[in-house]
């Protein structure tokens, strides 16, 4: 179990601190006593908005221009709607 503990140890620190998340949104999100339940759903809930917000914004790189807008002149691919994804995390699946 100790090399266990060290390789993850070795993981976190070799990734860097983490981001900063701003209180008025832990204010938001947390308004008080949470249930380990409660924790898990959360951040399952907090994983799949991340997640989307990242795969929309890959999108738009990749089309060269954002959702809700027409596709430029000379673009051939173009949006097309969207399927619904299950996105394995460590977490557990999260449908996207």
């Amino acid at each position: 179990m100790k090399k266990k503990r060290q390789t993850v140890a070795r993981q976190a620190a070799a990734r860097g601190p983490l981001p900063e998340l701003p209180k008025e949104l832990l204010d938001q999100l947390v308004k008080g006593p949470m249930t380990p339940t409660e924790v898990q759903d959360l951040m399952l809930a907090f994983n799949k908005a991340v997640i989307e917000r990242a795969m929309g914004a890959e999108m738009n790189l990749h089309l060269g221009y954002p959702s809700g807008q027409s596709k430029p002149p000379g673009q051939a691919n173009e949006r097309n709607g969207a399927s619904g994804k299950t996105v394995i995390t460590d977490r557990g699946p999260v449908r996207v």
